[in-house]
């Protein structure tokens, strides 16, 4: 038997650490950037233009977490088909958690009202977590004698054709909103869809429609000045923003509650490391005194929470719309 010589024993052992930073690098390079992600400006796609309450609430957030987490968050606004053009990005993109994605309620009624779709938002995008919750409330011009929903109803009875209601689109959250109402009060009502919920409030303005069931930042500040009335609010509780406009559910259909919703997601695949980091700056964020304070003024309500919560909502919203895509008739346009 020969012995090695103590140079020989070196080389051999420095030969075996070599080999073995050679097996251990590929684990190093990936677990390096979890630790200090972000390492590089994050991207957050918005589906929708600049100036809606989606954006807003987008640039609330990425501007928190720029401050608490050193690097760049950019809302990237990426309009288009009901907000479809943006999350197909975001699901096509790394899951790196350099691009995420505003995801909204309307993405859940999205997966009923298009017949196709490049990406399947529960399957291509990983929920990181819920950021805030905003009612819509039920407007109408007022010049009409009607100032509850049983007045609502009865007016809507008395008309040959219905009651109209005004709606940001076919399929959108607003004209849904309508319809589930529709559904559940079965009163004679006549949708009538508008390309974008600012020309509706507008024609709601003038008298050419009668209702609406509009997101609360668009129709606040004309039932404020008087030039529209609030008849009810479509959350389970009362807004502090509106205290003395009763709920749908208080209005005699118990059980109501119809929000809009917002939440960041990332493209399925992200390290969970990524996603826990981020959901918890989310929820440090939405701690904050004034971030409440802005959303508070939006009529939004802050939804700190886990991704687990997150997935579990998104789920339950995407089989409560297709329900009523599937009664209601409604068609992407």
């Amino acid at each position: 038997m020969h012995s090695f010589s103590t140079p020989r024993r070196r080389v051999l052992a420095l030969a075996g650490c070599t080999a073995l930073a050679g097996l251990f690098a590929p684990i190093a390079a990936q677990t390096q950037p979890l630790a200090s992600y972000p390492a590089k400006p994050v991207r957050l796609v918005v589906g929708y233009a600049a100036g809606g309450a989606t954006d807003v609430i987008a640039r609330l957030i990425a501007v928190k977490l720029s401050e608490q987490m050193g690097q760049q968050f950019v809302v990237d606004n990426r309009a288009g088909a009901n907000s479809n053009v943006g999350a197909d990005i975001v699901a096509h993109s790394p899951p790196d958690g350099a691009t995420l994605y505003l995801f909204t309620i309307a993405n859940t009624i999205n997966a009923t009202l298009y017949d196709k779709l490049n990406f399947n938002a529960q399957k291509d995008l990983e929920p990181v977590g819920l950021i805030a919750r905003v009612p819509n409330i039920l407007v109408v011009n007022p010049k009409l004698p009607i100032r509850s929903v049983a007045e609502y109803l009865k007016f809507a009875a008395d008309s040959p054709n219905g009651i109209t209601f005004a709606s940001s689109g076919s399929g959108s959250s607003i004209h849904l909103s309508g319809e589930m109402f529709k559904m559940v009060s079965k009163a004679n009502m006549l949708h009538i869809p508008y390309k974008g919920s600012a020309p509706a409030v507008t024609d709601l303005l003038g008298g050419q429609v009668q209702s609406m069931f509009d997101n609360t930042p668009s129709s606040l500040p004309h039932v404020q000045s008087g030039r529209l009335r609030a008849i009810a609010i479509t959350s389970a509780r009362r807004s502090p923003l509106l205290p003395d406009v009763p709920t749908v559910a208080e209005s005699g259909y118990s059980g109501f509650d119809v929000q809009s919703w917002f939440g960041i997601a990332a493209p399925t695949g992200t390290p969970r490391s990524i996603v826990d980091r981020l959901n918890t700056e989310i929820n440090k964020a939405l701690a904050l005194p004034d971030v409440k304070r802005r959303l508070g003024e939006l009529a939004a309500t802050a939804e700190p929470g886990t991704p687990e919560q997150f997935r579990t909502l998104i789920v339950a919203e995407t089989k409560r719309w297709h329900d009523v895509v599937k009664a209601s008739g409604a068609k992407a346009e």
